[in-house]
């Protein structure tokens, strides 16, 4: 089922029709100083239900009483005081929308959103989004949720969200940072899960990507835990794992449940999918034609160049946010990442 936004004073459609799918991981971190890619797929939308964009309040005046009543658990910069429930498409699902010229102030070289909502509704001018295109940040409108209106799209079956994987690494021999975030967040799951117990996870990527960290960040000597990919079309884990690392569903973002006492680890499902069923095959010499599903080894498949590093952003974002971090030994490494958030493994 699809839907499209409509101006919530003229009733003028404001986007193409497009289905709703699960809020990316990293909708609202940085990353490097190069102009990002859309955060959403064309023919969807995603709404997050925190507060979203000015005004923000800093730490200092919110205190821990009230950020804790906010599902808010540990100290951070600041919090924003916007309205709940901001819906974000592609920026080419837009429609009838004009900029509002004092309102387009950013960084670097694009729009960051600093003064509110710099998009107006072209029929009758009121305000109704935000566009975001600045280097570091991911591209994105977001709709802002008390100027705008969900309406059923007719004749629009709507775009289904797919179970597919995305790549570790880029051509350019860089990590995916979609793989860095999505990592970060389901590391601070994992540290909860671990209750300060060492964890060991399976060889291989999974060990590529989580495995340093937990090394760095979790003290030895203690028996340690064992984590594995759980999930749809997975066998079960033999011998049975103390962590499962499951999907969240694409669509609807909820955490798919591992039988037994095993406790879930939440992972954003294109970088689950692509650990749990890697399509990278073995080049093998073909004649003729290169037979369906051989890779070629023109070019070579892009290997990392450096070590994986989460991102400590979406980390530190993550585990704020989890009421384990309030025990006196997950808030130190918070505090730690959050003073040196460039320190190993971050």
């Amino acid at each position: 089922m699809a839907d499209v936004f409509v101006c919530a004073r003229c009733r003028a459609v404001l986007t193409a029709p497009v289905s709703r799918v699960a809020l990316p991981v990293h909708a609202h971190h940085t990353y490097g100083h190069d102009m990002l890619p859309a955060l959403m797929e064309p023919g969807t939308y995603a709404v997050d239900p925190e507060p979203f964009g000015p005004p923000w309040r800093p730490w200092s005046e919110i205190g821990a009483d009230e950020a804790e009543a906010r599902g808010i658990f540990a100290p951070v910069h600041a919090l924003s005081f916007g309205a709940p429930g901001a819906v974000v498409v592609a920026p080419g699902d837009t429609r009838g929308t004009v900029l509002i010229p004092e309102r387009c102030d950013g960084y670097c070289l694009g729009l960051d959103g600093r003064d509110g909502p710099n998009l107006a509704c072209a029929r009758c001018g009121l305000a109704v989004a935000t566009r975001i295109d600045d280097c570091s940040l991911w591209q994105a409108v977001w709709l802002a949720p008390d100027a705008v209106r969900r309406l059923p799209a007719e004749g629009s079956a709507g775009r289904t969200a797919e179970w597919k994987g995305t790549p570790s690494v880029e051509q350019s021999g860089r990590w995916n940072p979609r793989w860095e975030a999505a990592v970060g967040a389901a590391l601070a799951h994992m540290l909860a899960a671990s209750a300060g117990a060492p964890v060991a996870v399976p060889d291989g990527l999974v060990a590529d990507t989580f495995g340093r960290a937990l090394e760095v960040l979790l003290p030895p000597g203690q028996p340690p835990q064992r984590a594995s990919l759980t999930g749809p079309n997975l066998p079960a884990p033999c011998p049975v794992a103390d962590i499962a690392l499951v999907p969240r569903h694409p669509r609807t973002g909820k955490t798919w449940q591992p039988p037994g006492t095993a406790k879930a680890v939440p992972l954003a499902a294109d970088v689950w999918t692509a650990l749990a069923f890697p399509r990278e095959q073995r080049p093998v010499p073909a004649t003729g034609g290169m037979p369906e599903g051989v890779l070629r080894d023109d070019p070579l498949p892009p290997y990392p160049h450096e070590l994986f590093r989460p991102d400590s952003k979406v980390f530190l974002h993550t585990l704020a946010r989890l009421p384990a971090v309030r025990e006196p030994w997950l808030r130190r490494i918070y505090d730690h990442v959050r003073k040196h958030p460039y320190a190993r493994p971050f």
